[in-house]
């Protein structure tokens, strides 16, 4: 097959030769049967030497030099350009796509519809020692974790004050992070948004009180919460929106920051009184899950959960199934990996089985959910599991299910009290253990990074 060779500046397409005699003309270089200087400096004198007679000899008409035998690129139309490009890595693909107008144009028809995964972001931890001893964490600052060896090796190098911010979402090419020191539950913290692909970052202060008409009033019962990434309007600049919502007098308030280059602006939304928060909000997860179009924060102990509609930044909850609340199971919100409709990743504690449900009405549904599959028996997973008891109980409380991996490859990430961190393929049922070159596991919560789609140089107003 023909080698393809990239330039700013010209695009050429090399196809191999057949092996021929050389042409008459043929001058051979260096190591190809060439003259030693020494030789050549004697010929060359030799030629320069006068001569004695004057030369009756016709001078030869000069020879034409042969074509090479190679092809330019512009001989090949574009289905057959737009053939080879397809057929190389997403990474050379858009390497190609630099090469010239020409090449930029095909390459933007070989594109994949769906932003591609280059790997996961997470905090590194210490492996801590099996219960009951509770070590202090330490904090060590988010690192990559490249999906193959052909994806990129990003780093949060370009942005020093990463290491005092903790991260708490992913979505869109960006990253969202809030300061690793502890503040009290009225204050709305500063958000740090990076680009780790452009190696931005932009640093957003907290809302301004003033956006919240009588502010006081509500400071004295806020509860903070967390934050999120709602959008990005365009995928080469820092042009997006967060938010970040705590809990007012009992109900769910929602601030947006709209950004736009790093200038940033907030705006506070008005109370959802719609939704009652008539439990400790300490039971709130922190970090959302961003799944079929909208976004879900757990609650610990709970059979619903609270949703943000991104399109009407209206709050509400949603039922898990009755079977997991009323037995108290573990379940994590997430995508089908084959079609990304919404589901729920399960470890049903009375069967001793991972189950998947998903959204379906039917005479047999059970608040709106459809159990599609037992997929595997925890029992497989505990054997798998180093170390771990054979005591049935110390099995159920030391190893769960933390998240379904919103790479959406079939994977289910495996938390556990001291035996490590761990994968489990849905169909496989193979386990890996995930951990660093340097010996740390990966901490919870892992994040699936995508690139952001499509790049702007091949965006269609480029």
């Amino acid at each position: 097959m023909g080698h393809v060779f990239y330039s700013r500046k010209k695009c050429s397409f090399l196809l191999p030769s057949h092996s021929t005699a050389p042409p008459s003309h043929y001058n051979p270089g260096p190591g190809q049967g060439s003259l030693s200087p020494a030789t050549a400096a004697m010929a060359g004198k030799s030629r320069e030497r006068p001569s004695s007679a004057p030369s009756t000899s016709v001078p030869a008409p000069p020879v034409k030099p042969e074509p090479l035998s190679g092809a330019a690129i512009d001989a090949l139309t574009g289905d057959d350009l737009r053939d080879i490009l397809r057929r190389l890595s997403l990474a050379d693909l858009l390497r190609a796509a630099l090469a010239c107008h020409r090449w930029r144009r095909v390459a933007a028809r070989c594109l994949p519809r769906a932003p591609p995964l280059l790997g996961y972001f997470f905090h590194p931890v210490n492996t801590p020692p099996p219960p009951p001893i509770r070590p202090e964490p330490t904090h060590y600052v988010a690192v990559f974790a490249p999906l193959d060896p052909s994806s990129p090796h990003l780093s949060l190098d370009f942005a020093p004050e990463a290491s005092r911010f903790e991260l708490y979402d992913c979505h869109q090419g960006l990253l969202l992070l809030e300061p690793t020191v502890s503040l009290p539950k009225s204050i709305l913290p500063r958000l740090l948004v990076l680009d780790p692909a452009s190696r931005r970052s932009v640093l957003l202060p907290p809302p301004p009180r003033d956006t919240v008409p009588d502010d006081r009033r509500w400071r004295s019962s806020r509860y903070y919460i967390g934050s999120a990434l709602l959008s990005r309007a365009h995928p080469s600049k820092l042009c997006f929106e967060a938010v970040c919502f705590a809990i007012d007098d009992g109900h769910p308030r929602a601030w947006v920051a709209s950004v736009d280059d790093g200038d940033c602006s907030w705006r506070a939304l008005a109370r959802d009184t719609e939704v009652l928060v008539d439990f400790d909000p300490h039971w709130f997860k922190r970090s959302c899950v961003h799944a079929a179009g909208k976004m879900y924060w757990h609650i610990c102990n709970s059979g619903r959960v609270l949703v943000l509609d991104p399109a009407t930044l209206r709050f509400s909850y949603l039922l898990a199934p009755a079977e997991l609340a009323d037995n108290f199971c573990t379940y994590r919100i997430a995508e089908t990996p084959e079609d990304g409709r919404l589901c729920i990743m399960a470890m049903a504690s009375r069967a001793g089985q991972l189950q998947l449900w998903v959204r379906g009405e039917a005479r047999r549904s059970d608040n709106g959910w459809l159990l599609e599959r037992d997929i595997m028996d925890m029992r497989v997973v505990w054997d798998a599991v180093p170390g771990l008891p054979t005591d049935w109980a110390k099995r159920v409380f030391n190893v769960w299910p933390s998240d379904m991996d919103a790479g959406r490859t079939g994977k289910v990430f495996i938390q556990t009290f001291g035996y490590g961190r761990y994968s489990l393929h849905l169909d496989t049922g193979k386990m890996e253990r995930l951990e660093t070159k340097d010996g740390k596991e990966y901490g919870h919560p892992i994040y699936a990074y995508f690139l952001a789609w499509p790049p702007a140089f091949l965006a269609p107003e480029y």
